[in-house]
């Protein structure tokens, strides 16, 4: 197939939701970036800029940035890369940090591309020689270092066009025994210093340099996958953009201590971590950062850090980075979320023939394939939730939900299946009233975890008691266990076990137990297993104004 030919096809591509939006963008930025001059000047070529400028008025310019960013995607093409620089600040900086061109290439396209653009590619390490020397005769270097005097000090030339306010050069004093490192540092605070004056210039109206009590407290910033701020508060923008934040090397003005080092490589959350900037700007000094890290909704790969800094928290609330039950929990759900939902999204493009015409055949394997995948992301989901709940990290949402409505509800689903059996779950209510600070959602997911698994259980001809009662300020709900179930609270499923005809989740009863306990608790309530039933009680939820049944009873007496 010719490049043309597949260029076209994906412009064809029906794109009726964000989904189909992101992966056509996704495709025409790789099909572009691999472009030679001939393919981007045909007419698929421009009508495909054309197509991609109209996703970019949809897609957020955080979300190009991620796409921009993801592995495996070739960017390449001259035209393509001076098409992204106009971009807004986020993908166009995604852009400058993941092109690939040649030297010559380089040369050509960097005279072209905005300023702005100019600055991101100055923090590269790999750029070649010639794209190197374009950027200096542009002025986007910032210092020169020199010798000449043979003095064992070191020259620093502000060469950049906004050093206007200050002296052309500087001469550092070196110790021939200081480390290299600790002049870096002090060339790195030069430019800080330069920086701050050139893009902060004061009248000479006797207006004095605001102090101390005018520092930044706080601010945010967003960095990439390699570390470097991409972005930052309006305030701190002109020093931090660039600054190496969050990498897994330390920085030269930004040094985070060794134990949230450690955090960063394995793309975990940070909690107060020290940090140190140096410099001479009104952002130096000691802070604390909170940052999370942030993954690509398709893919799942890691984009870089969202962060809060402050300058300081009482002594009581710095924790050192440890990693709870519940983030160890979630980094592995995450880690098995990412390739579930690719080979998900795979089987779905297969079974939609979003690509074109696909054997019947094939289209039904991938339409079993899509619904295992989505049964595992809903068993990872209800891992989740039950560590969240254990750890007291999810509170959920208040609501009003009548229980007894929730159980006939449960059980009018469950009956057909039992009746093909001739087994049944006879329920007995009394009392009342029976509402509770669930929202309906939460409340029906609980009367399935419950009932459902001791359906699925049932054997043929075997009949259970379900009792409901309410006493005016508690609801009590009391289920027989099946015989089957009775056999297992205590000990493992077996594999002959899992399969029933009625689910109650991808891990079994046990599990759905389980869940269904944290759910009641978190809602005030109790559940308790006895050796042939369950027994589970809820504060009923009252309303201002409503007087409970048992207050009732007793002004009639």
């Amino acid at each position: 197939m010719q490049f043309d030919d597949r260029l076209a096809t994906v412009l064809r591509m029906r794109t009726g939701s964000a989904t189909l939006e992101r992966t056509q963008f996704r495709q025409l930025l790789d099909l572009l970036g691999t472009a030679t001059t001939a393919d981007g000047a045909s007419a698929a070529g421009e009508s495909a800029y054309t197509r991609l400028a109209e996703l970019g008025q949809n897609i957020t310019p955080t979300e190009q940035s991620e796409i921009l960013r993801e592995p495996g995607l070739r960017l390449r093409n001259p035209r393509l890369i001076e098409y992204l620089a106009q971009s807004d600040a986020r993908p166009s900086a995604a852009a400058m940090a993941t092109a690939r061109l040649s030297e010559q290439e380089w040369e050509a396209v960097i005279p072209r591309l905005p300023v702005t653009a100019r600055g991101f590619l100055r923090h590269r390490r790999d750029l070649p020689m010639g794209a190197l020397r374009a950027l200096k005769q542009l002025g986007v270097g910032d210092l020169v270092l020199s010798d000449a005097n043979g003095d064992g000090a070191v020259t620093i030339i502000a060469d950049h066009p906004s050093a206007a306010p200050l002296p052309s050069t500087l001469r550092v004093a070196r110790d021939p025994n200081e480390p290299i490192g600790a002049l870096i540092e002090r060339i790195e605070q030069f430019r800080s210093a330069r920086r701050t004056v050139a893009l902060s210039p004061r009248l000479p109206l006797g207006d004095a340099v605001p102090g101390d009590a005018a520092r930044i407290e706080v601010f945010d910033a967003v960095t990439d996958a390699q570390g470097q701020v991409v972005w930052a508060s309006p305030e701190v923008a002109s020093w931090l953009i660039g600054m190496q934040l969050t990498g897994r090397q330390p920085g030269t003005l930004a040094r985070l201590d060794l134990a949230a080092g450690a955090v960063l490589r394995r793309h975990q959350p940070l909690h107060a971590a020290a940090l140190t900037i140096g410099g001479a700007t009104p952002i130096s000094g000691s802070w604390r950062i909170d940052a999370a890290p942030d993954f690509t909704a398709i893919g799942g790969a890691f984009t870089g850090y969202v962060c809060r800094l402050m300058r300081s928290i009482p002594a009581a609330e710095a924790h050192p980075a440890v990693d709870s039950a519940e983030d160890r929990m979630r980094q592995v759900l995450h880690e098995l979320r990412t390739p579930v939902n690719a080979i998900q999204g795979f089987a779905e493009i297969i079974q939609q023939q979003l690509f074109g015409s696909v054997p019947h055949e094939y289209r039904s394997q991938a339409a079993a394939i899509a619904a295992d995948a989505a049964k595992l992301l809903a068993g990872f989901e209800d891992l989740d939730r039950l560590a969240r709940l254990e750890s007291g990290a999810l509170v959920p949402e208040p609501g009003t939900a009548d229980m007894r409505e929730a159980v006939s509800d449960t059980l009018r689903r469950l009956d057909a299946v039992l009746q093909t059996r001739n087994a049944k779950i006879e329920a007995n209510v009394s009392g009342y009233p029976f509402q509770v600070d669930l929202d309906r959602g939460a409340a029906m997911a609980l009367c399935w975890r419950l009932l459902a698994s001791a359906a699925g259980s049932l054997a043929a001809g075997e009949t259970i008691v379900l009792r409901l009662s309410g006493n005016g300020t508690t609801i009590i709900l009391e289920l027989e266990m099946p015989q089957a179930l009775r056999e297992q609270v205590n000990t493992p499923r077996s594999a002959s076990q899992a399969r029933t005809v009625i689910s109650s989740g991808l891990f079994g009863p046990q599990f759905a137990f389980r869940l269904a306990s944290a759910e009641v608790r978190s809602a005030g309530g109790t559940m308790n297993f006895f050796e042939d039933r369950l027994a589970l009680t809820l504060p009923v939820l009252t309303h201002q104004g409503i007087a409970h049944s048992s207050g009732a009873d007793k002004a009639g007496a």
